[in-house]
């Protein structure tokens, strides 16, 4: 940044000190101009004569200044919070009351934005000068803006999605039919045999109840045939596997357990030989026909984001296909380190072709509220701790105003402050005006008020 401000500086340097072929009409100012020698890097460096610079030995480059034109330090303003009529804005007061004209409660003032707009520096230029300097102007104007945010995530799996296959007895691990994580488990699939001897009781009373239901029909064996019935379905067992120990009359040692649900294996944690306790997870699932695309937003634009906005979804493991997801999840906190928002639109992915670590570009379109004045991105010129343009005031005197910006749009910028409707900004050549202000310290210093970087 510095090497950049020392090459403006030697740019306007040789600009303004060029101009020494002055025509008889410029005479009568020459008496009113002042010289000096100065370094185009050192500018802190000021001879009355020429020679080299004693810091870095380059040619002193000669400055000349109109003492017309006041280039002191303005005096640092204390910021002050003051009220105002709400209906005749004009009227202030540094004390809280009611408005002398109406009688209405006046309205505090934020002390920042009263600020904006005041003159910290001027600059007027010689006619010599005006001939090689070509600025150009904008009028503040208002707009309607639209900003497209630009993120950038991944997918991610679906907590939502997140299942496990639990025991629901105790029992040993005899045999697993899932070989390893990653394979796909389906509803009904036989995963594994347990052997329980719990299990095994309650379907040998099972079968008992049931013969004896058979045989005299009595509404008791009824009700046991049916609460047994009902207990088995709650291990697990299948109404298949039931009718088939009846038929059988016996209960194998090793009984085979069905999967309840889908998915793709997480974590395999049954194997042959370990007893599970009830509850404990045969086997954790994902379920992909649902994914999350986590996506970050700078914190600049995070006031922007809503939940609903649509996003659309571009995946570079899936060229010249776009998808749509709405944000459904805004996280509340702002990453310390990256300075961005995290947050999340569901996708369904029923076709499988969306995978967890996938990159994903993201673009979200929002349309700004209400038309605020605007100016050119190309007519500030930001300090980082303070938004300057600069304005013509008549001939061939400029001067620089601070402003409060606020959103910025396809090269536009709000003025939050600081500007009126129909205000002429330089756009071209400001900072040629700024690196003379700068030469002649003709900018004020401030530390109070802090850049909006927006």
């Amino acid at each position: 940044m510095k090497i950049i401000l020392n090459a403006i500086l030697f740019t306007t340097l040789l600009f303004f000190s060029s101009c020494t072929g002055e025509s008889s009409k410029d005479k009568a100012e020459v008496s009113k101009v002042k010289s000096y020698y100065t370094c185009s890097m050192h500018p802190q460096i000021k001879e009355d004569k020429p020679g080299k610079c004693p810091i870095c030995h380059m040619n002193l480059t000669k400055v000349e200044v109109d003492e017309n034109v006041d280039h002191s330090n303005h005096q640092q303003e204390e910021l002050k919070v003051t009220w105002k009529c709400e209906n005749f804005p004009d009227v202030t007061s540094e004390v809280e009351g009611v408005c002398p004209i109406d009688g209405t409660p006046m309205l505090k003032v934020d002390p920042y934005k009263a600020k904006a707009g005041k003159v910290i520096a001027k600059v007027k230029l010689r006619k010599a000068q005006l001939a090689h300097f070509k600025p150009d102007f904008f009028p503040v104007s208002k707009m309607k803006m639209n900003k497209t945010i630009s993120l950038l995530g991944n997918v991610i799996q679906s907590e939502e999605r997140e299942s496990n296959i639990p025991a629901r007895i105790d029992g040993r691990v005899e045999k697993v039919f899932i070989k390893s994580t990653g394979e796909m488990i389906r509803t009904d699939q036989l995963i594994l045999e347990l052997y329980s001897p719990k299990l095994i009781t309650g379907g040998e009373e099972y079968i008992l109840a049931k013969k004896s239901y058979q045989q005299n029909g009595s509404p008791e064996y009824r009700d046991l045939v049916r609460e047994s019935e009902e207990k088995l379905k709650l291990w697990g067992i299948k109404k298949f596997q039931m009718d088939n120990w009846y038929k059988a009359g016996k209960i194998p040692r090793s009984i085979k357990i069905y999967s309840p649900t889908s998915g793709i294996v997480r974590k395999r944690n049954a194997v042959s030989g370990k007893y599970f306790k009830e509850g404990q997870s045969f086997f954790d699932l994902a379920d992909l026909s649902d994914v999350w695309v986590e996506l970050d937003v700078y914190e600049s634009d995070s006031a922007l984001v809503n939940v609903g906005q649509e996003v659309s979804l571009k995946f570079q493991a899936l060229p010249g296909k776009e998808l749509k997801g709405q944000i459904d999840f805004i996280d509340p906190v702002i990453d310390t380190k990256s300075r961005t928002l995290k947050v999340r639109a569901t996708i369904p992915n029923t076709e499988g072709f969306l995978k967890p670590g996938m990159v994903a570009d993201g673009s979200l379109k929002i349309e700004l509220e209400g038309e605020p004045l605007v100016i050119p991105r190309t007519a500030i010129i930001d300090t980082g701790k303070r938004k300057v343009i600069w304005t013509k005031t008549g001939g061939a005197a400029y001067q620089a105003k601070e402003i409060l910006t606020g959103f910025e749009s396809e090269g536009f910028v709000e003025v939050v402050a600081g500007l009126m409707e129909g205000e002429e900004v330089v756009i071209e050549g400001n900072f040629l005006l700024d690196a003379q202000a700068q030469l002649f310290g003709g900018y004020e210093k401030s530390n109070t008020m802090s850049g909006h970087n927006h």
